[in-house]
């Protein structure tokens, strides 16, 4: 069980501060017993309505060009608009308000108490989910996204009110501990739209907990721990909600936004949002290009 560094050297007072306060705050032996911990409220809803009309407005072309929109009538009503895409990736890159988001010091101090207190951000995607859209199949972010000290940690915010019938997010307890990434296979599921899905574990999926949560509220997870999402099984209902993705600052990223890069390859299209970057002198790379809208193909 990976659990956070004890010592607090190299940072400021200020943060070794915080990253104190929010340990004493947080259940971190729920956490690390689990692999994940709901945040009840992270956000407030009206929060997250703001956060929805601007997302709108991105699919409506309002924030530029972005990979993959696709031309609209100017009246083209919400729903059929949102419809046309499952999600956007990089997306505090077009959308300042996610970018202020993933730098917010109530995402930060809880991912500070759980990891550590030197903190990069270093993805995000926007899963917009409509009516009858599938599932998302069973994977660990590690799998895609790979640390060196297995510190990276998921923190998804639910934009809507999210229950079983509109596609939440389950996890199975426990799943994060062994620190095996499970092979991953192709499936045929009509119901899950990720192409693969992982299998070998031991853990019974009757035994995944579903995480039910109102707008603004968070769960967040480590990298490890197993987790999927049932289909969206309503006719009128969105599931939009948006996932920043962390790691300690201290551990290099063999990551090209793709795949796995060669070793030594360090990504640093990245935010310090806490402490100090090791790794400064490197500097930070800033491109654009990442960002993209899905549309309905083959995420959580």
């Amino acid at each position: 069980i990976r659990r956070p560094p004890r010592s607090t050297q190299g940072v400021s007072s200020a943060a070794s501060d915080v990253y104190k306060r929010q340990a004493r705050a947080i259940d971190i032996d729920a956490y690390q017993e689990n692999g994940f911990l709901i945040v009840p409220s992270l956000f407030t809803a009206a929060e997250m309505v703001t956060l929805a009309d601007d997302v709108t407005r991105l699919c409506r072309g309002a924030y530029g060009t972005v990979k993959d929109l696709e031309d609209s009538p100017r009246d083209e009503p919400e729903t059929d608009l949102l419809c046309r895409y499952m999600a956007c990736h990089v997306v505090h890159k077009v959308l300042p308000l996610t970018r202020t988001m993933l730098a917010d010091q109530r995402i930060v101090d809880v991912v500070a108490a759980l990891i550590g207190p030197n903190v990069k951000c270093v993805h995000s995607v926007l899963f917009l989910k409509g009516p009858g859209e599938p599932g998302n199949a069973w994977h660990q972010d590690e799998t895609f996204i790979p640390t060196r000290d297995h510190s990276l940690t998921t923190v998804w915010i639910a934009i809507d009110d999210v229950e079983i019938v509109n596609g939440c997010l389950r996890f199975l307890p426990g799943s994060h501990a062994p620190g095996i990434l499970w092979p991953m296979r192709p499936h045929n599921d009509p119901t899950l739209d990720r192409l693969e899905i992982a299998c070998g574990f031991p853990q019974p999926e009757t035994t995944a907990n579903a995480v039910e949560i109102p707008a603004g509220s968070a769960v967040v997870f480590d990298c490890y721990t197993l987790h999927s999402s049932f289909p969206n099984r309503t006719s009128d209902r969105f599931r939009r909600s948006i996932q920043f993705v962390y790691m300690r600052a201290e551990s290099l990223l063999p990551w090209d936004q793709v795949s796995r890069a060669l070793t030594g390859v360090d990504y640093r299209d990245i935010i310090i949002v806490s402490g100090t970057d090791p790794y400064a002198y490197k500097g930070i790379d800033d491109p654009v290009s990442y960002t993209h809208l899905r549309a309905h193909e083959t995420d959580s």
